[in-house]
């Protein structure tokens, strides 16, 4: 009772209030941003890993010392081993592709259809056209991702030639090979790098291009626990006993995912200063708080009111302060971590603006996955802070003598 009484001050000491009140703001504003900065940090490394996996494996292996000619039983084998989900072999090569109105670059995969249709960044993301007949041997045809397809200017049934350096051998050298294929089918995986690059081609017709008769160069694999990839890694070196070469997708995406994790830690520093200055205004209020009472402390401690007692009002007045903010901060914060892109993209339309650019932050929505454990560890957080600020103005009042306080009323 006494805590909260003291955070309304008397007529005649406004001050003390005003700092509380800017107090609790500052807290408010620092808890809200910390729970919409890290949903959205956190929505982007989801996205990220599903993206990223989604089109790519979550495990690769590619042969040593031969050519993967076997790579029929090597896949057999993967698709035996406890926790691996789906495993499929792979040509792989960068060519280029153009088109009669642009050219660009391009990272031309061969797939079979029923591995294609498995995908899980290319099932469910087809915009045009069909993945129906995507083998076929006498009209084989082009997967193409959306950026691509509007870099080039073509749509379903449009023609694209396709270069490669590494043609037929003849006695005058290695010859560029081309070779034009109709667009059967135009995907959208989200991740805006891979959509303008990745190119899918029948696994036949991609051995025969790039003159890899009856071989694949790369195997890739997903697993039922992404994150539990070690196991799975364990089992393929005792199983597999041909030379390969294993990586996985934390290796492949480390340096991304460590820089993506020193920003949301920078961030989230960066964010708490916002609280820790909002606790020392809580320093500075309860010390005026302290000089204001005085009278009032002086007549609690001749009344019997212990200096325990006494620390303990003060202490509770900050903790009040440190949890109003924080009630407040989470009370904006989750809603609005929970809408964020719908309300990126209603200040987009109402100011014709362009927040959150896929071609900067290669993701078309901005993400957000609110995690309840970092909005209870936000809100621990704060009241931390609104303790250690409020210790040496509850020490200050305990120490209080009410003879000097009383001396001259």
């Amino acid at each position: 009772m006494l805590a909260l009484r003291y955070m309304r001050s008397r007529r005649s000491r406004w001050l003390p209030s005003a700092i509380a009140g800017l107090s609790v703001t500052g807290i408010t504003v620092g808890v809200m941003a910390l729970i919409v900065v890290m949903s959205v940090m956190n929505g982007m490394r989801d996205e990220m890993i599903s993206k990223l996996i989604g089109v790519n494996g979550h495990i690769f292996v590619q042969p040593i010392d031969t050519p993967l000619t076997d790579y029929r039983e090597l896949t057999k084998q993967l698709k035996a081993i406890p926790g691996v989900t789906f495993a499929f072999p792979m040509v792989e090569s960068a060519a280029g592709i153009s088109s009669p109105q642009q050219q660009t670059g391009a990272l031309v995969r061969g797939v079979t259809e029923e591995d294609l249709k498995r995908l899980p960044g290319i099932v469910g993301n087809v915009r045009q056209g069909t993945l129906e007949h995507f083998d076929d041997r006498d009209n084989p045809g082009v997967v193409l991702g959306q950026r691509m397809a509007e870099t080039l200017g073509v749509q379903t049934g449009d023609k694209v030639s396709i270069l490669t350096a590494k043609g037929a051998q003849t006695p005058f050298g290695v010859t560029p090979r081309l070779k034009a294929y109709p667009v059967k089918a135009i995907y959208q995986s989200g991740l805006y790098d891979f959509d303008q690059l990745i190119v899918f081609m029948p696994l036949a017709e991609a051995q025969a291009f790039f003159d890899r008769p009856d071989e694949a160069n790369i195997i890739e694999g997903f697993v039922a626990h992404p994150d539990k990839v070690d196991d799975v890694r364990a089992a393929i070196v005792q199983t597999v006993t041909r030379p390969i070469m294993l990586t996985d997708w934390r290796q492949r995406y480390k340096s991304f995912f460590d820089v993506l994790k020193v920003e949301s830690d920078a961030i989230f520093l960066i964010l708490a200063i916002i609280v820790a200055v909002a606790s020392l205004l809580i320093v500075q209020g309860l010390i005026l708080l302290v000089k204001d009472k005085g009278r009032d402390i002086a007549i609690l401690r001749t009344m019997g009111a212990t200096r325990g007692s006494i620390l303990r009002v003060f202490i509770l007045t900050g903790l009040s302060i440190g949890a109003i903010g924080a009630v407040l901060g989470a009370a904006l914060g989750v809603p609005l971590a929970l809408q964020l892109e719908d309300i990126r993209a209603f200040i987009n339309r109402t100011f014709g603006l362009n927040l959150f650019p896929a071609d900067v932050y290669h993701l078309s929505q901005l993400p957000s996955s609110l995690d309840p454990h970092e909005v209870i560890g936000v809100a621990i957080m704060t009241l931390c802070l609104s303790f250690l600020a409020t210790l040496y103005p509850a020490w200050r009042a305990a120490r209080l003598d009410p003879v000097e306080a009383l001396r001259h009323e």
